[in-house]
């Protein structure tokens, strides 16, 4: 009953997404803040259940500023390898986890920027939300959850972690999409996604850097066992040929996937699981560090304000030409 139970669960989430949704910055990050909603205790979720769909539909919203807020591309990563061994070292030569020390110790905000800020982005909108909690601000709260989802899924993938973030210093260009998209595509659906109630967070600054340093801690795997299953199978039977819209694009085979999917054992599904986990446990911190307030006498919905705020940077964003923004921009 239990697995029966899990899987129409699963089924009806995958089902009630929005479409089209690709990569982990559409399919991935869409699922995982609709699943962090099912962590929360049971004084939030009514709220967050009642605003599911604007908190799957927006969750994308970040990855659509790119190109119309200059500075929102760093938000997004953090190159690790930058820095050296010991970046993600707590005390010493690692990088200071707030965000002014680590201005100054770099010698400029630009050349912070330019190797990402995805951490310190998770601990100011941790700041933000609180503040949303303890006024009661119905929007502002959707809103920042929305986003403060985005940044914290994005922590937690491998690939935000390096300046190989595509395999183009590899000679494996096209790695982020298949780790990322390709994977859960063909997988999701026999994934096991379920976590667990979302956990208080004693330290969100550190949560935040502990999801850098597991992610980035896979990295080597990503990158060896794709080169590893390059050499045994041919270029043909390595990438093929589908149809996406009106597109025939050309991306990696189901053969090859499947096999690096194999191999990676689990390693996808574990971060999926994690970073919906974490999202809902700094939303929960989040109220908590506010006060706690009843979620019951707020509005229960977002305003007509917010709703024509959103479609505004929608059609901006829409209407944006479409540029290489530095920073992870493949």
């Amino acid at each position: 009953m239990k697995n029966r139970y899990h899987w129409l669960l699963l089924l009806g989430l995958f089902l009630s997404l929005p479409r089209p949704v690709r990569a982990w910055g559409f399919y991935g990050h869409r699922l995982l803040n609709r699943l962090a909603v099912y962590t929360l205790p049971p004084e939030m979720l009514p709220f967050f259940k009642a605003n599911i769909d604007y908190l799957t539909n927006n969750a994308t919203r970040p990855d659509s500023r790119r190109t119309v807020v200059p500075t929102e591309a760093p938000r997004h990563f953090l190159d690790v390898d930058a820095y050296g061994d010991s970046a993600l070292t707590r005390h010493g030569r690692g990088l200071p986890r707030a965000y002014a020390d680590a201005v100054a110790l770099v010698g400029g905000e630009d050349s912070l920027l330019r190797h990402g800020i995805v951490p310190w982005q998770v601990a100011r909108m941790k700041g933000q939300l609180t503040a949303a909690f303890r006024d009661r601000d119905t929007d502002r709260i959707l809103h920042l959850s929305a986003d403060l989802g985005h940044y914290v899924a994005d922590a937690c993938v491998p690939l935000h972690t390096t300046r190989n973030y595509n395999g183009q210093f590899t000679n494996q260009r096209g790695i982020h999409a298949l780790w990322e998209s390709r994977l859960p595509e063909l997988n999701g659906m026999n994934y096991d996604l379920l976590t667990g109630p979302a956990p208080y967070l004693d330290n969100p600054t550190e949560a935040a850097w502990l999801a850098i340093e597991r992610a980035h801690a896979a990295l080597d795997s990503v990158f060896t066992i794709e080169r590893q299953l390059t050499t045994e199978l041919t270029e043909d039977r390595k990438y093929g040929y589908e149809q996406r819209g009106r597109q025939t694009i050309r991306t990696y085979s189901r053969e090859f996937s499947q096999a690096y999917h194999q191999r990676l054992n689990g390693q996808v599904e574990r971060q999926l699981r994690y970073a919906a986990r974490l999202i809902g446990a700094f939303w929960y911190t989040c109220w908590v560090d506010a006060g706690q307030p009843d979620l019951t006498e707020m509005d229960q919905q977002p305003s007509e304000a917010e709703q024509l705020a959103i479609e505004q940077e929608r059609r901006e964003a829409a209407a944006a030409p479409v540029i290489a923004i530095p920073g992870h921009e493949e």
